[in-house]
């Protein structure tokens, strides 16, 4: 049964190594990240002022929430969204593994009582 355990955890090692490193997941990753990025940058909130400020003070408040939204959140989002991705598919990897071993686990106990 160890034998079976450490074959599994083998296999589950290097899954999660190709999750991480090969090129055709991490492409695939690259376009799903973009995707809800875009989804999410589009969904932004605006800013809606209470009172009517003068014109000089409201185009400066809209200038830098214009460079905010364009320039400074789409790398920072599109990075929170690759680190979930990730962490999604590690954990679908994982949940695999425990039900591989929980199986295992199972056909010993089934062995036992044989």
């Amino acid at each position: 049964m160890k034998q079976k355990f450490a074959e599994a955890l083998k296999t589950f090692r290097k899954d999660v190594y190709k999750v991480e490193h090969d090129h055709n997941e991490l492409k695939n990753m690259t376009e799903d990240a973009l995707h809800i990025t875009e989804d999410a940058l589009d969904n932004a909130y605006h800013y809606h002022f209470h009172k009517l400020p003068d014109a000089s003070r409201a185009e400066i408040i809209n200038m830098v929430n214009n460079y905010t939204l364009e320039a400074l959140l789409p790398p920072v989002v599109e990075k929170i969204t690759k680190r979930q991705l990730m962490l999604e598919r590690k954990l679908d990897l994982l949940v695999g593994l425990l039900e591989n071993a929980l199986e295992r686990i199972g056909d010993g106990d089934d062995a036992l009582a044989s």
